[in-house]
């Protein structure tokens, strides 16, 4: 089978494990020990290394790893305009056990999306990726949103949105200019990252957010419409996906339930090009009945573990692909990991070793279930 478009038949969600090296340099950075400028070069040259691994993994599209951020998603947005980086005043759960000091963020004044430093880690991507597609990820629209008006336990309007369309058309303008400056840089493979699907699932989280008056099926309506009005833009050679993620902290598994309960309006009604959808480890993300609403975008089965070192079995993931394309034909079909590899700087379950031999035997089980000829 033959497949220029992505997600390829094999492919990755964004983050890669940080080296001792790289977490040393921003330790020293952080202290006051190293200048911004010998930061930099020592980022690069990593993204460089990193880069190189993935291309002789044999990797179609390559990402920077997310190697400069802290987090996953909000280095992103602490550099919109109106966005301001915060602490937690009271630390929460998930990093009750955890070294990593929690942040998070607040809005400050208008949001808006101006000089943002990742269009220059996307063009620096650009200019080394040869002839891999640079792959760019970014948190979805919607995760602006959870983050400032669902996830507060104590949620009070935010002054200079009390009315909440204006925030949401903020939203739309900043993510439609982000998406026309990547896509100006060059880039033409682009990833929405979010947990508010994840979320939505659970049936432990709708019950939460129900007790606190939240509609989770009006939400998920609106967070759709968002994703929407922000692809309104989408030139026709870009390549837009969403991936769904249940939480990666410190390779735990945050959120379990099945996709049954958001798949009718995300994958019925969502206008992203593909889907990065994570099947954990225990099967606690259900069957794949919900592929049932899939249109004509391609799935990529997020079945190969990024928190066991444990190899996936070539017979137990090529049933599962083969179960999937009940609902979705193959030729729509990809495999990918769960999630990425560090959804946060210092998250280490697997060893870098470990990590290179997951993407090898994913890039083998494709091979034989796509019939890819060796080399292809």
């Amino acid at each position: 089978m033959d497949r220029t478009s992505f997600p390829y038949y094999y492919d990755i969600v964004g983050s890669f494990l940080r080296t001792e090296t790289l977490k040393a340099a921003k330790r020293q950075y952080k202290q006051g020990d190293m200048s911004a400028v010998r930061l930099k070069r020592i980022e690069n040259q990593a993204v460089r290394e990193l880069v190189r691994k993935q291309k002789e993994a044999g990797l179609k599209a390559v990402t920077d790893g997310e190697l400069r951020r802290r987090w996953w998603h909000l280095d992103f947005l602490w550099y919109l305009n109106g966005i301001e980086r915060k602490k937690y005043k009271r630390r929460p759960d998930i990093f009750r056990e955890e070294e990593t000091e929690p942040e998070t963020l607040a809005v400050c004044g208008r949001i808006s999306f101006g000089n943002h430093p990742f269009l220059n880690h996307f063009r620096f991507l650009k200019s080394i990726s040869g002839d891999a597609a640079a792959k760019m990820t970014i948190p979805s629209p919607a995760m602006l949103h959870l983050i400032c008006c669902v996830h507060p336990e104590s949620y009070q309007p935010i002054p200079i949105y009390r009315n909440e369309k204006v925030l949401f058309e903020d939203i739309i303008r900043s993510y439609q200019k982000a998406l026309r400056a990547f896509y100006n840089a060059g880039c033409r493979y682009l990833q929405f990252d979010d947990v508010s699907w994840g979320e939505f699932c659970s049936w432990e989280r709708r019950e939460v957010y129900r007790s606190r008056g939240i509609d989770t099926e009006k939400l998920s309506e609106r967070y759709v419409w968002l994703i929407n009005q922000v692809l309104r833009v989408k030139p026709e050679d870009m390549t837009v996906t969403l991936h769904v993620c249940r939480g990666n902290f410190y390779s735990a598994r945050m959120i379990s339930g099945s996709y049954e309960a958001v798949a009718e309006q995300l994958f019925g009604h969502c206008l992203v090009d593909g889907f990065f959808l994570e099947y954990n480890d225990s099967g606690q993300s259900g069957d794949f009945r919900p592929l049932r609403y899939i249109k004509n975008q391609k799935v990529a089965l997020g079945l190969i573990s990024v928190r066991s070192p444990v190899m996936e079995k070539d017979d137990v993931i090529q049933k599962k692909i083969l179960q999937a394309s009940s609902y979705v034909p193959l030729t729509q079909l990809c495999l990918s990991p769960q999630c990425g590899f560090a959804s946060e700087e210092q998250q280490r379950f697997l060893t870098d070793e470990q990590q290179w031999e997951k993407i090898r035997n994913m890039k083998r089980i494709a091979e034989e279930v796509w019939k890819i000829p060796a080399g292809a």
